[in-house]
């Protein structure tokens, strides 16, 4: 038998709160990122958060191409050393996975299990890929490019190599990198080496890793990821939107100390400088983030952005006296798009951007 997990693969019937051994697995395999670095502008590379769909492949960087294919007049392909030649752009790009807030969402999808923690800023190194089909020149029938990683594996029964695409007017204004350094440093396997594609702006799952192959199409992108996975559905029956850019959303730094389990935090009266994140696809600025007590609402003050797509960074002074609260975030961002009370419920579990909950006892 070829294909092993061939036909429609049968997942459970998750309940919330309740997680089974593969989810548990998949949860142990990725990681997200510590909310305490919320705090720096640039998440450290170790606490990047991080998901992997299949295995991580290690590819060497002496010999690895990449290869423009499909309808361009001039295909070619390019070798690592002559990309690092080409001139070099460096951006600090916010990257957050599109089911961050998963167990938010109820019912929640049978998939990664993610709390808050799937985001995370990091300083891109790469050159500009437009200029690069500009070269291999895109055919006038060209509507697309598809970028395939070098991970293969079984989805929903269906074996492949991850891929995305781009449309051709996406592909030429997104300001869209070829990286192979991350934080001033080659990248690590785990995370792309020794390429991989960034989309400022986008949910991370544009951003393909281990990138092998650009290929120009004619014809609309049919690849798995593109069309079975990463869209807004309803239902199973319902062919859904797909997922692009990143909704408006806000963290804040957890304060004062955790319990180990429950991660509620205890803190002692009087004045507390509370901080956090705020942020929204596509390089949109961020016009208002509110910081709310028990329900009770209160305009923060918003700091420095770190870049057009990367966080800005909001603080707010909150007098905290005995007893317990709950605290949260809320962002607005300038073409007035903000962060809902309760997330938008879909199939996939994705784009859960309402507020940022956390449960605190203040003592004397």
């Amino acid at each position: 038998m070829n294909n092993p997990f061939a036909g429609e693969i049968i997942k459970p019937d998750p309940i919330d709160g309740l997680y089974d051994d593969a989810e548990r697995s998949l949860a142990n395999r990725n990681s997200g990122a510590l909310l305490e670095t919320l705090s720096l502008d640039i998440t450290p590379t170790g606490t990047h958060y991080l998901l992997t769909h299949f295995d991580t492949p290690i590819l060497n960087s002496e010999n690895h191409v990449l290869r423009f294919t499909g309808d361009f007049e001039k295909p070619f392909e390019i070798s690592m050393e002559r990309l690092l030649s080409l001139p070099k752009v460096t951006l600090p790009v916010t990257l957050e996975c599109a089911g961050n807030g998963r167990v938010g969402m109820s019912p929640r999808r049978y998939s990664m299990p993610w709390g808050y923690e799937a985001v995370g800023t990091s300083e891109w190194t790469g050159t500009l890929l437009w200029p690069l089909i500009a070269e291999a020149k895109a055919k006038g029938s060209v509507v697309e490019f598809s970028f395939t990683g070098a991970d293969f594996g079984y989805d929903k029964g269906i074996g492949h190599f991850y891929g995305r695409s781009l449309t051709v007017e996406q592909a030429r204004d997104l300001d869209v990198l070829l990286v192979y350094e991350m934080n001033g440093q080659p990248l690590l396997p785990q995370h792309g080496s020794p390429l991989r594609l960034i989309v400022p702006g986008w949910y991370g799952m544009a951003s393909v890793k281990w990138l092998t192959d650009i290929r120009a199409l004619s014809e609309p992108y049919n690849g798995f990821q593109q069309v079975q996975t990463y869209r807004y559905r309803k239902s199973a029956a319902d062919v859904g939107r797909p997922i692009t850019e990143i909704l408006v959303k806000s963290l804040m730094v957890p304060p004062g100390v955790p319990d180990f389990i429950t991660r509620d935090r205890c803190l002692r009266s009087g004045r507390v400088t509370v901080e956090g994140r705020a942020w929204s696809g596509a390089g949109k600025n961020i016009s208002e983030v509110e910081f709310g007590v028990n329900g009770k609402w209160e305009k923060a003050k918003i700091l420095c952005k770190v870049g057009k797509y990367a966080w800005t960074k909001w603080v707010f002074d909150w007098d905290a006296s005995p007893g317990r609260y709950t605290l949260q975030c809320r962002a607005k961002d300038e073409l007035g798009c903000e962060q809902p009370a309760e997330p938008a419920w879909n199939l996939g579990g994705f784009g859960n951007n309402c507020p940022h909950r956390i449960n605190v006892f203040v003592r004397n």
